[in-house]
C-alpha cells in the first residue's frame, strides 16, 4: 500500500513536471521572437495546474515545479544566447552549453521564488487569484534579469492592446493578460467540478479587455491627431552591416561605409540629423567637448548622432566609455551621453573590477566604464534622449531618462551584431517598442546590422531595415514631447502588486477570510 501510496506520489509530481514544461513551452512561443501570441493568454495555466497538484506537498516540490517552468521558457527564449556565447566567449561547445544552461536556471529562478509564494500564500488560507496575481506581476518588476521579460511582450504586434503602457508600462498590460489566464484556469476548475462557475472571473476578464481595447482606439486616434499637428524632423539612419571582428579589423572599411552611405542619403533630400549606429567609429575620441569632428565626418555635411569610444583618466586610471556623440554642422562634436547601464559578459565581466584575470579568460569581452549621467542632448531647438543598445528595453531607465531630458525624440544606437543571425534583434526591437507608447515619442533605432527602425509613439514600426543586410534608411518623425501618466508616475502597478504579494505572504490570516 505504501509503496503504491509512494508511486502515485511520484506519478503526480512528473506529471505536475511535465505540465510545468508545456507552460513554459507556451510562454515562450508566445513571447516576442516567435510571437505566437494567442499563447500568451493560456500559458500561466499548465503552471497553475501543476503548483495545484503539488499544494499539499514540501515548500520544495512548489520550488522545483516553478523553477521547471522558468527554465524551459528561458531556454527557449533565449537560445541564441547559445550561439552568442559560441563566438564570443572563447570557449568550447560543452563550456557554452553549461553557460547556457546556467543562466537560464538563474533567469528560471523567478518562477520557482513564485511558486514559493503561490504555496506560502494557499496554505495560509487564500483565494487562488490573490496567490496567483500580486506575486507574479511583483516578480516582472523585480527579479533581475539580462532582458526584461513581460508577458505584455507578447501582445506588440496588437496595437490596441498596448495603448495602456502609458498608463502603466508594460506591468499593467501583463495585468491584463494573467487575469485572462486567471479566467481560464478558472473555468477549467469548473468545468472539472472543483468549483461553481467563475461568473467574477469571467466578468472581471472581459471588463479588463473592453477597457484596455476601447482605451487602445480612443488614444491612438487622440496620439495621431497629436502627430498631425507636432513638427517634422528628417532623419537618416545608417546600417553599414560590419561583423563585431570584422569592424575591429578593418576600421577604415566600416568608417568608408559610413561616409559613402550617409553621402548616399544627402544626395537624395535634405536631412535634419544623421544617425550611426553604436561604435560606428572605433578610433578613440577625447571626452573634452566641443572638439573637431572633421576626421570624422569627412565630406558629410549633414549633423550626426554616432556611436564611438571615448577614452580618459580618472583618479589616475584610464577609462573606457561607450559613448554617444552629436556632431552639428559645423563639424564640432559638441555633446556627449556615455552609455550608462553596460550589458553583462558583452562590454564587462561581474566581479572583473575585483578579478582582472577572468578577462583573460573571455578575451572577447569589453572593459568598459558606466557613464554617470543620463542626460539629454541638445540639437539646435530639439532634446534628444539616446539610450544606448539595450538599455531601451529597460522601462524603468528609460523613463529616467525621459524625466530627466523631456526629449522630443528618443534615439538609440545599438549593435546588434554580437549576436549574429538569431532571433535576438526582433526581440530587442520588440522590447523597445514599448517605449514609444510609454511617452508617446518617436523612437528611431540605428543598428550597426539589423534592425534599424523607426517606432511611431502608436508604437507601429513604421519603417525598418532587414538582419544582416547593408542598407539605408529616411524617415520623417515628428517632434513630440507629451507628458503620460507613465512617464510621471511609473511602476505603480509592480508596487501595488508589491504590497498584495506581501499582504498575502506574512499579513495576519484573518485577512485571507
Amino acid at each position: 500500500m505504501t509503496e503504491q501510496t509512494g508511486g502515485e506520489h511520484r506519478s503526480r509530481l512528473g506529471a505536475a513536471h511535465a505540465a510545468a514544461a508545456l507552460g513554459g513551452a507556451m510562454y515562450f512561443l508566445g513571447w516576442a521572437g516567435f510571437g505566437w501570441w494567442p499563447l500568451a493568454l493560456m500559458s500561466l495555466v499548465p503552471l497553475w495546474i501543476s503548483l495545484e497538484w503539488v499544494r499539499d506537498r514540501s515548500w520544495r516540490a512548489a520550488f522545483a515545479v516553478g523553477w521547471t517552468y522558468g527554465t524551459v521558457m528561458i531556454l527557449g527564449g533565449y537560445h541564441w544566447l547559445l550561439e552568442f556565447f559560441q563566438v564570443f566567449s572563447g570557449y568550447g561547445l560543452a563550456a557554452c552549453l553549461f553557460f547556457w544552461f546556467a543562466f537560464s536556471s538563474f533567469i528560471g529562478g523567478q518562477y520557482a521564488v513564485y511558486g514559493l509564494f503561490y504555496q506560502r500564500a494557499r496554505s495560509r488560507g487564500w483565494s487562488f487569484v490573490w496567490a496567483a496575481v500580486p506575486s507574479w506581476i511583483a516578480l516582472e518588476w523585480l527579479y533581475p534579469k539580462l532582458f526584461p521579460v513581460y508577458v505584455a511582450n507578447s501582445f506588440a504586434q496588437l496595437p490596441l492592446a498596448v495603448q495602456i503602457a502609458d498608463l502603466g508600462g508594460p506591468l499593467l498590460i501583463s495585468f491584463v493578460a494573467v487575469m485572462v489566464n486567471v479566467a481560464l484556469f478558472e473555468s477549467i476548475r469548473w468545468l472539472r467540478g472543483v468549483r461553481p462557475a467563475p461568473k467574477a472571473a469571467w466578468g472581471l476578464a472581459v471588463l479588463l479587455a473592453a477597457l484596455t481595447l476601447g482605451y487602445g482606439a480612443w488614444r491612438i486616434a487622440d496620439v495621431e491627431e497629436a502627430m498631425a499637428q507636432a513638427p517634422p524632423f528628417q532623419i537618416g539612419i545608417v546600417q553599414v552591416n560590419m561583423g563585431i571582428f570584422e569592424k575591429r579589423a578593418d576600421a577604415a572599411e566600416g568608417h568608408r561605409r559610413h561616409i559613402e552611405q550617409s553621402l548616399e542619403l544627402e544626395g537624395d533630400g535634405e536631412l535634419d540629423l544623421l544617425i550611426w549606429p553604436e561604435s560606428a567609429y572605433v578610433r578613440s575620441l577625447p571626452r573634452n567637448l566641443p572638439f573637431s569632428g572633421e576626421h570624422v565626418r569627412q565630406q558629410v555635411r549633414t549633423p550626426i548622432l554616432f556611436g564611438g569610444i571615448s577614452r580618459g583618466t580618472v583618479d589616475g586610471e584610464r577609462r573606457v566609455y561607450n559613448t554617444a556623440f552629436l556632431m552639428d554642422a559645423d563639424g564640432n562634436v559638441h555633446a556627449s551621453y556615455d552609455k550608462t547601464y553596460l550589458l553583462m559578459f558583452g562590454e564587462y565581466l561581474p566581479f572583473g573590477e575585483y578579478i582582472p584575470e577572468l578577462y583573460e579568460l573571455s578575451p572577447n569581452t569589453g572593459h568598459f566604464t558606466p557613464g554617470d549621467h543620463v542626460h539629454g542632448l541638445e540639437h539646435e531647438s530639439w532634446r534628444l534622449s539616446t539610450p544606448v543598445c539595450y538599455e531601451d528595453v529597460l522601462p524603468g531607465f528609460t523613463r529616467k531618462m525621459v524625466r530627466e531630458a523631456d526629449p522630443h525624440l528618443i534615439v538609440n544606437i545599438t549593435n546588434d551584431a554580437w549576436f549574429g543571425n538569431t532571433q535576438e534583434p526582433w526581440i530587442h526591437l520588440v522590447l523597445a517598442q514599448f517605449r514609444a507608447i510609454e511617452h508617446r515619442r518617436y523612437l528611431v533605432r540605428a543598428t550597426n546590422s539589423g534592425i534599424s527602425a523607426v517606432v511611431d509613439p502608436v508604437g507601429r514600426i513604421v519603417a525598418q531595415t532587414g538582419v544582416m543586410v547593408r542598407d539605408n534608411l529616411r524617415y520623417e518623425v515628428k517632434m513630440m514631447d507629451e507628458d503620460t501618466v507613465y512617464t510621471r508616475f511609473g511602476n505603480w502597478p509592480g508596487l501595488l502588486a508589491v504590497l498584495a504579494a506581501l499582504g498575502a505572504l506574512i499579513g495576519p490570516r484573518r485577512w485571507a477570510r
